[in-house]
């Protein structure tokens, strides 16, 4: 399944035991078509907004215990029932969603992770409550690695999402650092955008490894899956710093040989 634009989602691989692929396709694609709604297209905002409260009825129905009659969502209902999956999940990925639409700045940290906690957290809880491992450590672990994902995946996309208008880092961190949007605009990597960076890689870093434990903790081969998302976040930030934070010119990208790396990592794991 492609994920050329949805990142933080991980896809049903040839990792996941077989029996799992399943819900977690279902998952994917009710989640993949929402974000397409609130991103792609010309749709004014009104008609992404009536879309995705389209989506919110339907989980609606899947909550009163009917089928949807649309295919998307009666596999997903299938799915939610048999594995018990928490509906109020699905429903905060819809609501970042929507978000996305209306709200294009964001005016702290805290602002900024309120969003990763409905925009990413819910994956994570979700594919937890496939596992039958979601205990609360689990969760707060699994949370954080989210997290860092989404944050990992903004600051990649700093130049991208200007293009849609929207501007992740905090505004708090933008006057800490003496950073303007023009200077966004004008994708000018000075010094004061690379501290700024700097700054924000460290605390994804810091996210992501402090979640980590969770990859060890996981049995078998869900746990190798995590292994290689987390080395493949941490991966990505290396790249980052590798050229030297200018991710206007150069957006880094995982390669062939970065999956090598990754694998051999992954082994050495705690």
């Amino acid at each position: 399944m492609s994920v050329d634009h949805y990142e933080n989602f991980p896809v049903a691989s040839i990792l996941l035991p077989r029996h799992l692929r399943e819900p977690v396709e279902a998952i994917y694609v009710f989640a993949r078509t929402a974000d397409d709604i609130a991103d792609e297209g010309d749709a004014s905002p009104a008609e992404r907004l009536a879309s995705l409260a389209r989506y919110q009825q339907q989980l609606d129905q899947i909550e009163a215990g009917s089928t949807p009659d649309e295919p998307l969502f009666a596999r997903l209902a299938l799915n939610v029932r048999q594995w018990a999956l928490p509906i109020q999940l699905l429903r905060d990925l819809l609501d970042a969603f929507a978000q996305d639409v209306v709200k294009k700045r964001y005016a702290d940290f805290p602002d900024l992770l309120d969003y990763c906690r409905r925009s990413a957290n819910p994956v994570g809880r979700l594919l937890l409550h496939l596992y039958a491992e979601a205990t609360d450590e689990n969760l707060h672990r699994s949370d954080l690695i989210c997290s860092a994902l989404q944050l990992i995946n903004f600051w990649q996309d700093v130049g991208i999402d200007w293009r849609k208008e929207r501007v992740y880092l905090p505004q708090t961190s933008l006057v800490q650092f003496a950073v303007s949007e023009t200077q966004i605009a004008a994708a000018d990597c000075d010094a004061a955008f690379r501290a700024l960076m700097q700054h924000e890689v460290q605390r994804a870093r810091a996210m992501m490894l402090e979640g980590s434990p969770l990859a060890a903790a996981l049995p078998g081969r869900v746990g190798w899956e995590l292994r290689l998302v987390v080395q493949g976040g941490l991966r990505i930030l290396e790249q980052i710093e590798a050229v030297d934070y200018d991710v206007f010119r150069q957006r880094p990208e995982l390669g062939k040989l970065d999956w090598l790396l990754l694998a051999w990592r992954a082994l050495w794991m705690k």
